[in-house]
Parts: structure tokens; sequence; C-alpha cells
């Protein structure tokens, strides 16, 4: 499984930055960074709280 961002969306807003921070970052510019795109199989269910709660529907997980 990975995250995936659609960086049309995204407005940075950093609230996966605050649930995962060793997931997501904002770089210098404030654009998302994703750090860890492979979901490990014993962090599925906290990604998946991570993309439900993204204000803008950005983060999905294929």
């Amino acid at each position: 499984m990975r995250i995936k961002a659609d960086f049309d969306l995204c407005e940075s807003n950093a609230v996966c930055v605050g649930m995962a921070p060793d997931v997501f970052d904002l770089d210098d510019n404030d654009y998302l960074v994703i750090l860890q795109e492979e979901v490990p199989e014993d962090r599925l269910d906290e990604m998946r709280q991570v993309v439900a709660n993204c204000p803008k529907a950005a983060l999905s997980i294929e």
C-alpha cells in the first residue's frame, strides 16, 4: 500500500504532519513532502485515520 497526495487539492494545512511527522513534512516553501510512501501493514489503520482527517481530501491510500 502507498500513500498518494493530490497536490492540486493539497493546501499544506499540515494536519498529516501533526499526526504522522515521520511520514509527512513540509518543505521550505510549505509544500507537502511524503517522506515514506510505502505504508507498513502495522500502520495501515493509522494512515487511514490520517487520510480521513485531511481537510481537503488530498490524501489517499492505493
